[in-house]
This record gives C-alpha cells, structure tokens and sequence, in this order.
C-alpha cells in the first residue's frame, strides 16, 4: 500500500474523533449551504458594482480596477476545521470560519483601498464583524492587504439569515505578489527555502514602495489636469 496523503490522514484522524455518519452529514449541510454563500456573494459584490457604475457614469475617479470572488470547497473546510482543532460541525463553521465565502477587490492605487472600504463599512444593510489592516501593519513574510469580514442579510422564503463573507482589497501589485506567495508556499509539495522566503520578502518591500510612488505620481497628473480639486500632498 503507498503512503496516505495529507487528506486521506486528517480524515482518518477525524473519524477517530466522531462517527463517519457525523461527518458525512456535516459534509451534506456544508454543500447545501454553498448556495446561501454565494447568494451573500452576490449581495456585497452587486453593491461593489454599483459603486463602480456610479464613478464610471458620474466622471469620477473609479477606486475598483476588479471584482473576484470565491467559495471554500467542503473539504477545504473541513481541513481548516481540523487544523485549527475546531470541533467540526455545522455550527461550529458558522461561529468560527468566517472565510467560506470570499470576495477580491483589485484598487488602482493604495487610497482607493480605504476609500471602499469605507463606502462598505458605512451601507446600513452590513455589518461589520472583523477588519485588519495588513498594509499599515504587514504580516511578517511580507503580505499586504486589507481584510474585512462583513455580515449580509440574505433574504430566503422561510426569513433572513445572515452570512459573513470576507471581503480582501488589495492594489494590482499586492495581489501580484500574494498570488505568486500562495503557490510557492501552497502549491508546492516540497519545504521552501530560507533564500526564497527571504527574496519574497525583499518584493514585497519593493512593490509596497512602487505603489507608494505610482499614487504620488497619480494625484500628481490629478493636480496639473484639474488643480482646482486635486490636493498634492507631500
């Protein structure tokens, strides 16, 4: 017999913890519930849209380059359940993931980052439950973003249920250098070295510079076409 992967044995480890029939059924409500995430999705990345018509129709700067989303597959919830030593039932997903469905936003420039956000942050019909803020306060091996967890009420023919969608708002180069991060780091089945989490590091540095000058050179072409509204700060 070969060796068992990483699945095969974080399932046999659960099963050990609680009946197949348990899991199976957790299984079964996890993939009935897709449809609730994707309609939270829908909900948060249709007011995104909106706020990307309103500047493209009234003359404005448009704070969205673009809009992504996804939902966790059953079994990666389940992994993430298991790692992080989360009892694995259909509540307990509820209380303690708060990623299953998730929402990529791609700004032009770092201030347009907080400048969604805060358009978000402020719709009465959402809830604000988590942010961080990994541009200010990067995560050690260089990782930059904006988090958000807001909660959406979804409206349904038996009532409303609320459903929790993470919203991720990054600049072109930061989701340029994420994406790369996650498929040496996640795709790879072999340890990555010292020297190459140390040069991953160094870009990120590089491009959060880059992005620092691309927006002063951004309000300074906004400066010399309209100096009337465009503020040039130093």
């Amino acid at each position: 017999m070969g060796q068992l992967t990483n699945t095969e044995k974080m399932l046999n480890d659960v099963i050990k913890l609680q009946s197949p029939r348990s899991l199976m059924e957790t299984f079964t409500g996890i993939e009935q519930n897709m449809a609730l995430y994707e309609s939270g999705i829908q909900e948060i990345r249709t007011k995104l849209e909106i706020l990307q018509r309103d500047a493209r129709f009234g003359d404005k700067h448009n704070p969205i380059e673009s809009i992504k989303s996804r939902i966790k597959r059953p079994m990666s919830i389940i992994e993430k359940m298991y790692r992080k030593g989360f009892p694995i039932s259909l509540q307990s997903i509820k209380d303690n993931l708060n990623d299953i469905a998730g929402i990529r936003v791609i700004c032009p420039f770092i201030e347009d980052i907080y400048t969604v956000a805060d358009m978000l942050i402020r719709q009465d019909d959402l809830t604000l439950i988590a942010q961080k803020d990994y541009i200010k306060n990067p995560k050690p091996n260089g990782y930059r973003s904006y988090h958000l967890v807001l909660e959406v009420p979804v409206f349904l023919s038996d009532g409303k249920e609320p459903v929790r969608v993470e919203v991720q708002l990054r600049t072109i180069a930061m989701d340029f250098w994420a994406s790369l991060e996650h498929q040496i780091h996640y795709k790879s089945s072999h340890e990555v070295p010292d020297c190459v989490v140390d040069e991953l590091k160094e870009c990120a540095e590089i491009i959060a510079h880059t992005d620092e000058r691309m927006q002063r050179l951004s309000k300074q072409i906004r400066c010399i076409s309209d100096p009337q509204k465009a503020v040039l700060k130093k």
